[in-house]
């Protein structure tokens, strides 16, 4: 009896143990599932963000290509011209310098000079090639005006595209930080800018 009460009492050791090391396995197995899904949402986030600053980017380039070829058009039309469309090619030259990237558009101020800066510097380019008497003819400088004129009003929608990605990451690594903490150094789990926060300062 003595004999058949401890093979029961093994039995039902083994038993416990085995269903500790099977609960203890589904356990890690679910921590495992849940970071690796954390870390796949984490690069597809780090990849939509490179991919919609890219494209806002890569069409400010074009504005601002728009803007130079748009400059050696009317240059070529009107030679006497030359010295006084100059300024604007050393005003797009600086436009370049003062652009912004990802870290300093929190700096309010970094932005607003470059938007000042690229807004006027349209207006007045714009105004300058539709005031010449050949505009009214010319398909290039109509095309390109055009090209210029657009590019700068999707400018808003670029950076509102931008913004939904980011502020959905932030609260992604807000919630998330401590699975990540083994995949990332520290000051990649920052939370990025955003235009927003330069535009709910304005007045």
């Amino acid at each position: 009896m003595k004999t058949l009460f401890s093979g029961a009492l093994v039995a039902c050791f083994g038993i416990l143990c085995l269903s500790c090391s099977q609960s203890e396995r589904r356990t890690e197995e679910t921590a495992f599932t849940k970071q690796d899904s954390v870390v796949d949402f984490y690069l597809a986030y780090q990849d939509s963000i490179l991919q919609a600053w890219n494209v806002m980017i890569n069409d400010d380039n074009k504005k601002i290509n728009a803007m130079r070829s748009l400059l050696h058009e009317l240059s070529v039309s009107n030679p006497e011209q030359r010295e006084d469309l100059s300024h604007f090619q050393e005003r797009l030259d600086n436009l370049v310098q003062l652009r912004y990237d990802q870290r300093s558009i929190a700096n309010k101020d970094a932005v607003e000079e470059y938007d000042f800066a690229s807004s006027s510097l349209v207006a007045e380019l714009l105004s300058t090639a539709e005031t010449q008497p050949e505009f009214a003819y010319n398909a290039t400088l109509q095309t390109l005006a055009e090209e210029i004129r657009l590019a700068d009003e999707r400018v808003g929608n670029y950076r509102a595209d931008y913004d939904a990605i980011v502020a959905g990451y932030n609260t992604f690594l807000e919630q998330n930080k401590m699975f990540l903490s083994d995949i990332a150094p520290d000051s990649t789990l920052e939370k990025k800018p955003l235009f927003q926060m330069v535009s709910e300062e304005l007045p």
